[in-house]
C-alpha cells in the first residue's frame, strides 16, 4: 500500500511539473495579434563574441533589435520618423 501511495504521489508531481512547463513553449498566445510583418530586415553581423543588429522600418519609424545568437537577451531601439523609412 505504501508503494502505491508513493507511485500516485510521484505521478501527480510529474503531471503537475509537465503541465506547468507547457506555457513556456506557447508563442504569441498571450494576446490577440492583428498582423505580422515578415518582410526582410537588414542584419548586421559582428565578429564572434559581439551582438548582432537587425533593423527595418515599421511605418515611419526605424526599429533596431540587438541580439546574440539564440541567447535570451537583447535590446530594442526605435528612431521615430526616420527619413529612410519615409523615402519613396
Amino acid at each position: 500500500m505504501k508503494k502505491f501511495a508513493i507511485s500516485i504521489t510521484a505521478a501527480a508531481l510529474l503531471a503537475l511539473t509537465l503541465t506547468g512547463c507547457g506555457k513556456a513553449t506557447e508563442q504569441f498566445k498571450d494576446a490577440p495579434v492583428s498582423s505580422h510583418d515578415d518582410s526582410a530586415a537588414t542584419v548586421l553581423n559582428f565578429p564572434d563574441g559581439f551582438s548582432n543588429v537587425a533593423t527595418k522600418c515599421d511605418g515611419p519609424n526605424r526599429v533596431y533589435v540587438i541580439f546574440h545568437n539564440d541567447k535570451p537577451y537583447g535590446a530594442i531601439s526605435v528612431v521615430p520618423n526616420d527619413p529612410r523609412c519615409t523615402e519613396g
